[in-house]
């Protein structure tokens, strides 16, 4: 066991103005993680503490934060690869992009209206051919990284877009669109295309990679959202109409 500092962003709009940042000097073990540390924290010295918490195994996607400077599930980042040697500070904020609620938790209120916006559900209106749709395993190989999102909401504050942009409806979101655009089952892409094909949809991602570095569950975020955009694409030049803003980047071939 080692002592480590966690440099906490703490924020009640209820009592300060600002926020403030509060050290906390707390004993963890290199193989613990971060979460562990600030249960500790909430337990034994500040039980005012705010932050979400749930499975604490990498499933629920509740304990996303910003861990020195970069977005991270609390619960898969372990004091070793923040905290080396055990004299680094550790500074620990919320999700960016999104309002605090108090100190590490933040509203999502923007975050799943922009996932509701996709309907991110099976569109078909077909029956089903006798009790169930079939699918070959290259058709669901076809998007099953996509399947793995938890709605943590890292992509949506590593992105760089929102920064300027925050009607961006962001990646995880269109990873969900993805998810169902590539599915062989569902015949939505009419109905989102109208979210996905605008402005403030799709075209506003400029291929930063922010998203997919920050992703916990590995998915290929940026890779996924050029595979949507070429998937519009075809559908424009096979109906001859243009891209809404062709000053925005474009899907490249190989992203």
């Amino acid at each position: 066991m080692m002592n480590i500092t966690l440099r906490i962003r703490r924020f009640n709009p209820e009592i300060l103005d600002e926020p403030r940042y509060q050290d906390f000097v707390v004993e963890a073990a290199p193989h613990e993680r971060i979460l562990d540390a600030l249960m500790r924290i909430k337990r034994f010295q500040d039980g005012t503490l705010g932050f979400r918490k749930s499975c604490a195994h990498g499933v629920c996607g509740s304990d996303a934060m910003r861990i020195n400077g970069k977005d991270r599930l609390a619960c898969k980042t372990l004091v070793r690869d923040v905290a080396p040697k055990g004299e680094e500070t550790v500074v620990i904020e919320p999700l960016r992009h999104l309002p605090v609620q108090r100190d590490l938790i933040v509203d999502q209120t923007a975050f799943f209206k922009h996932y509701r916006l996709i309907k991110p559900f099976l569109i078909n209106e077909d029956p089903p051919v006798e009790r169930e749709r079939l699918q070959s395993p290259e058709e669901r190989m076809a998007f099953d990284d996509a399947t793995n999102c938890i709605l943590c909401s890292a992509c949506f504050s590593a992105c760089p877009i929102l920064e300027e942009n925050p009607a961006f409806l962001g990646p995880s979101a269109v990873i969900q669109a993805f998810r169902f655009l590539a599915d062989s089952r569902d015949q939505g892409f009419e109905e989102r295309l109208p979210v996905l094909d605008a402005p403030d949809g799709i075209w506003p991602c400029q291929n930063h990679f922010e998203c997919t570095r920050a992703c916990p569950r590995s998915i290929k975020i940026t890779k996924r959202i050029n595979e949507t955009k070429r998937m519009i694409q075809g559908v424009r030049q096979s109906t001859g109409q243009e891209n809404p803003d062709s000053s925005k980047p474009q899907a490249p071939e190989n992203p």
